[in-house]
Protein backbone atom coordinates (compact mmCIF):
# COMPACT_ATOMS: atom_id res chain seq x y z
CA UNK A 1 0.00 0.00 0.00
CA UNK A 2 1.29 3.45 -0.87
CA UNK A 3 1.72 6.06 1.86
CA UNK A 4 2.80 9.68 1.74
CA UNK A 5 4.65 9.98 5.05
CA UNK A 6 5.99 6.50 5.78
CA UNK A 7 7.76 3.78 3.82
CA UNK A 8 7.08 0.09 4.41
CA UNK A 9 9.14 -2.98 3.64
CA UNK A 10 8.58 -6.65 4.36
CA UNK A 11 11.24 -9.27 4.95
CA UNK A 12 11.13 -12.88 6.10
CA UNK A 13 8.97 -12.71 9.21
CA UNK A 14 9.62 -9.01 9.83
CA UNK A 15 8.56 -5.55 8.67
CA UNK A 16 10.37 -2.21 8.52
CA UNK A 17 8.54 1.12 8.79
CA UNK A 18 10.47 4.30 7.91
CA UNK A 19 9.22 7.67 9.14
CA UNK A 20 9.68 9.48 5.85
CA UNK A 21 9.74 13.26 6.24
CA UNK A 22 13.50 13.87 6.21
CA UNK A 23 13.10 17.51 5.14
CA UNK A 24 11.13 18.07 8.38
CA UNK A 25 13.38 15.81 10.49
CA UNK A 26 10.59 13.21 10.33
CA UNK A 27 8.32 15.35 12.51
CA UNK A 28 5.23 13.47 13.70
CA UNK A 29 2.57 15.25 11.70
CA UNK A 30 -1.07 14.23 11.91
CA UNK A 31 -0.76 12.56 8.51
CA UNK A 32 2.30 10.57 9.52
CA UNK A 33 0.66 9.39 12.75
CA UNK A 34 -2.46 8.36 10.85
CA UNK A 35 -0.41 6.31 8.42
CA UNK A 36 1.66 4.74 11.19
CA UNK A 37 -1.50 3.80 13.07
CA UNK A 38 -3.01 2.31 9.91
CA UNK A 39 0.09 0.30 9.00
CA UNK A 40 0.48 -1.09 12.51
CA UNK A 41 -3.17 -2.16 12.41
CA UNK A 42 -2.48 -4.00 9.15
CA UNK A 43 0.62 -5.65 10.58
CA UNK A 44 -1.23 -6.85 13.66
CA UNK A 45 -3.46 -8.87 11.35
CA UNK A 46 -0.61 -10.22 9.22
CA UNK A 47 0.43 -13.59 10.64
CA UNK A 48 3.55 -13.63 8.45
CA UNK A 49 5.01 -10.66 10.34
CA UNK A 50 6.37 -11.52 13.78
CA UNK A 51 8.35 -8.33 14.65
CA UNK A 52 8.48 -4.74 13.40
CA UNK A 53 11.31 -2.18 13.19
CA UNK A 54 10.79 1.61 13.17
CA UNK A 55 13.48 3.93 11.79
CA UNK A 56 13.70 7.53 10.56
CA UNK A 57 14.62 8.58 7.03
CA UNK A 58 17.92 10.38 6.51
CA UNK A 59 20.95 10.61 8.77
CA UNK A 60 19.92 13.34 11.21
CA UNK A 61 16.76 12.32 13.00
CA UNK A 62 14.63 9.43 14.10
CA UNK A 63 12.08 12.19 14.61
CA UNK A 64 12.09 15.76 15.88
CA UNK A 65 8.76 15.13 17.62
CA UNK A 66 5.40 16.78 17.02
CA UNK A 67 5.03 19.03 13.98
CA UNK A 68 4.80 22.37 15.80
CA UNK A 69 4.20 24.39 12.63
CA UNK A 70 1.20 22.21 11.78
CA UNK A 71 -0.17 22.47 15.33
CA UNK A 72 0.24 26.25 15.47
CA UNK A 73 -2.04 26.69 12.46
CA UNK A 74 -4.98 24.78 13.93
CA UNK A 75 -8.03 26.06 15.77
CA UNK A 76 -8.49 24.94 19.37
CA UNK A 77 -11.23 22.54 18.28
CA UNK A 78 -9.15 20.97 15.52
CA UNK A 79 -6.13 20.77 17.80
CA UNK A 80 -8.20 18.97 20.43
CA UNK A 81 -9.51 16.44 17.91
CA UNK A 82 -6.05 15.71 16.59
CA UNK A 83 -4.62 15.41 20.07
CA UNK A 84 -7.32 12.89 20.95
CA UNK A 85 -6.31 10.84 17.91
CA UNK A 86 -2.62 11.19 18.76
CA UNK A 87 -3.35 9.84 22.25
CA UNK A 88 -5.10 6.80 20.77
CA UNK A 89 -2.26 6.25 18.30
CA UNK A 90 0.35 6.47 21.07
CA UNK A 91 -1.52 3.91 23.15
CA UNK A 92 -1.78 1.67 20.08
CA UNK A 93 2.00 1.80 19.66
CA UNK A 94 2.55 1.09 23.36
CA UNK A 95 0.17 -1.89 23.33
CA UNK A 96 0.97 -3.23 19.84
CA UNK A 97 0.72 -6.99 20.14
CA UNK A 98 4.01 -7.84 18.43
CA UNK A 99 7.54 -6.74 19.35
CA UNK A 100 8.39 -3.23 18.16
CA UNK A 101 12.07 -2.30 17.79
CA UNK A 102 13.23 1.29 17.40
CA UNK A 103 16.33 1.94 15.29
CA UNK A 104 16.97 5.38 16.74
CA UNK A 105 19.16 6.75 13.95
CA UNK A 106 19.42 10.36 15.15
CA UNK A 107 17.69 12.81 17.43
CA UNK A 108 14.46 11.81 19.14
CA UNK A 109 12.94 14.89 20.72
CA UNK A 110 9.66 15.61 22.52
CA UNK A 111 6.90 13.42 21.17
CA UNK A 112 9.46 11.21 19.46
CA UNK A 113 11.24 10.61 22.77
CA UNK A 114 7.85 9.57 24.15
CA UNK A 115 7.23 7.31 21.15
CA UNK A 116 10.67 5.75 21.61
CA UNK A 117 9.97 5.06 25.28
CA UNK A 118 6.86 3.03 24.37
CA UNK A 119 8.74 0.62 22.09
CA UNK A 120 9.85 -2.80 23.26
CA UNK A 121 13.51 -2.38 22.33
CA UNK A 122 15.68 0.53 21.18
CA UNK A 123 18.98 0.33 19.32
CA UNK A 124 21.02 3.51 18.90
CA UNK A 125 24.15 4.79 17.21
CA UNK A 126 26.62 7.63 17.68
CA UNK A 127 24.02 10.08 16.29
CA UNK A 128 21.30 9.11 18.76
CA UNK A 129 20.14 11.86 21.12
CA UNK A 130 17.00 12.03 23.26
CA UNK A 131 15.28 15.03 24.82
CA UNK A 132 12.08 14.76 26.85
CA UNK A 133 10.96 18.31 26.23
CA UNK A 134 7.33 18.50 27.37
CA UNK A 135 7.93 20.63 30.47
CA UNK A 136 9.85 23.21 28.43
CA UNK A 137 6.78 24.02 26.34
CA UNK A 138 4.13 23.75 29.02
CA UNK A 139 3.04 20.15 28.51
CA UNK A 140 3.45 16.74 30.09
CA UNK A 141 4.20 13.29 28.69
CA UNK A 142 6.25 10.12 29.30
CA UNK A 143 5.51 9.95 33.05
CA UNK A 144 3.92 6.52 32.50
CA UNK A 145 6.52 5.09 30.13
CA UNK A 146 9.98 6.45 30.94
CA UNK A 147 10.25 5.30 34.60
CA UNK A 148 9.77 1.70 33.46
CA UNK A 149 12.96 2.00 31.44
CA UNK A 150 15.30 4.14 33.52
CA UNK A 151 13.82 4.10 37.03
CA UNK A 152 12.00 6.86 38.88
CA UNK A 153 14.95 9.07 39.96
CA UNK A 154 16.47 9.22 36.47
CA UNK A 155 13.06 9.71 34.86
CA UNK A 156 12.46 12.69 37.14
CA UNK A 157 15.80 14.18 36.12
CA UNK A 158 15.16 13.80 32.38
CA UNK A 159 11.55 15.00 32.53
CA UNK A 160 12.25 17.95 34.84
CA UNK A 161 15.28 19.24 32.91
CA UNK A 162 14.56 18.29 29.29
CA UNK A 163 18.31 17.94 28.79
CA UNK A 164 20.17 16.05 26.08
CA UNK A 165 20.70 12.32 26.60
CA UNK A 166 23.44 11.09 24.31
CA UNK A 167 23.79 7.51 23.10
CA UNK A 168 26.38 6.34 25.62
CA UNK A 169 24.37 7.59 28.60
CA UNK A 170 21.13 6.30 27.10
CA UNK A 171 22.61 2.81 26.90
CA UNK A 172 24.01 3.05 30.42
CA UNK A 173 20.65 3.99 31.99
CA UNK A 174 18.54 1.54 29.99
CA UNK A 175 16.99 3.93 27.47
CA UNK A 176 18.86 2.06 24.72
CA UNK A 177 19.37 -1.69 24.65
CA UNK A 178 22.58 -1.33 22.68
CA UNK A 179 24.61 1.12 20.59
CA UNK A 180 26.14 0.18 17.23
CA UNK A 181 27.83 2.21 14.47
CA UNK A 182 25.34 4.17 12.37
CA UNK A 183 26.38 2.19 9.31
CA UNK A 184 25.14 -1.00 11.00
CA UNK A 185 22.06 0.31 12.79
CA UNK A 186 19.42 -0.73 10.26
CA UNK A 187 21.05 -4.12 9.77
CA UNK A 188 21.36 -4.75 13.51
CA UNK A 189 17.72 -3.84 14.18
CA UNK A 190 16.54 -6.14 11.40
CA UNK A 191 18.79 -8.94 12.67
CA UNK A 192 17.23 -8.61 16.12
CA UNK A 193 13.74 -8.62 14.60
CA UNK A 194 14.65 -11.72 12.60
CA UNK A 195 15.94 -13.48 15.72
CA UNK A 196 12.62 -12.76 17.43
CA UNK A 197 10.66 -13.91 14.36
CA UNK A 198 12.32 -17.34 14.49
CA UNK A 199 10.75 -18.06 17.87
CA UNK A 200 7.23 -19.22 18.66
CA UNK A 201 5.15 -16.14 17.80
CA UNK A 202 2.34 -17.13 20.17
CA UNK A 203 4.77 -17.31 23.07
CA UNK A 204 6.55 -14.05 22.17
CA UNK A 205 3.28 -12.11 22.02
CA UNK A 206 2.12 -13.87 25.17
CA UNK A 207 5.27 -12.90 27.01
CA UNK A 208 4.79 -9.29 25.91
CA UNK A 209 1.19 -9.34 27.09
CA UNK A 210 2.14 -10.74 30.50
CA UNK A 211 5.00 -8.27 30.96
CA UNK A 212 2.80 -5.30 30.08
CA UNK A 213 -0.40 -6.30 31.85
CA UNK A 214 1.44 -7.19 35.06
CA UNK A 215 3.26 -3.86 35.43
CA UNK A 216 2.88 -2.69 39.03
CA UNK A 217 1.46 -5.94 40.34
CA UNK A 218 2.92 -7.68 43.39
CA UNK A 219 5.57 -10.29 42.60
CA UNK A 220 3.34 -13.20 43.72
CA UNK A 221 0.47 -12.01 41.53
CA UNK A 222 2.80 -11.93 38.54
CA UNK A 223 3.90 -15.49 39.30
CA UNK A 224 0.28 -16.62 39.61
CA UNK A 225 -0.68 -14.88 36.37
CA UNK A 226 2.08 -16.71 34.50
CA UNK A 227 0.95 -20.03 35.95
CA UNK A 228 -2.65 -19.27 34.94
CA UNK A 229 -1.55 -18.32 31.44
CA UNK A 230 0.40 -21.57 31.08
CA UNK A 231 -2.68 -23.53 32.08
CA UNK A 232 -5.15 -21.63 29.88
CA UNK A 233 -4.45 -19.21 27.06
CA UNK A 234 -0.68 -19.79 26.74
CA UNK A 235 -0.46 -23.57 26.90
CA UNK A 236 2.84 -25.12 25.87
CA UNK A 237 3.42 -27.36 22.89
CA UNK A 238 4.40 -30.96 23.53
CA UNK A 239 7.99 -31.70 24.53
CA UNK A 240 8.59 -33.49 21.23
CA UNK A 241 7.22 -30.56 19.23
CA UNK A 242 8.93 -27.85 21.26
CA UNK A 243 12.33 -29.54 21.21
CA UNK A 244 12.06 -31.26 17.84
CA UNK A 245 15.28 -29.73 16.45
CA UNK A 246 17.25 -30.82 19.52
CA UNK A 247 15.72 -34.32 19.48
CA UNK A 248 16.30 -34.68 15.75
CA UNK A 249 20.00 -33.82 16.17
CA UNK A 250 20.33 -36.26 19.06
CA UNK A 251 18.61 -39.05 17.16
CA UNK A 252 20.78 -38.40 14.10
CA UNK A 253 23.98 -38.45 16.12
CA UNK A 254 22.96 -41.43 18.25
Amino acid sequence: MGYEHILTERFDGTALITLNRPDKLNALSFGLMQELHEELTRLEGDTAVKAVVLIGAGDKAFSAGADIHEMAGLSEGALGERQAFRNRATWHIATFAKPLIGAINGLAYGGAALLSSTLDLRIGCERTKFRFLAASYGRVNSTWSLPLLVGLPKAKELLYTGRDVMADEAERIGLLNQVVPATRLRETALEMASAIAKNDARMVTGIKRLLHEDIGMPWRDRYDNEETARATWLTSSSIREGFKDFLTRKEASG
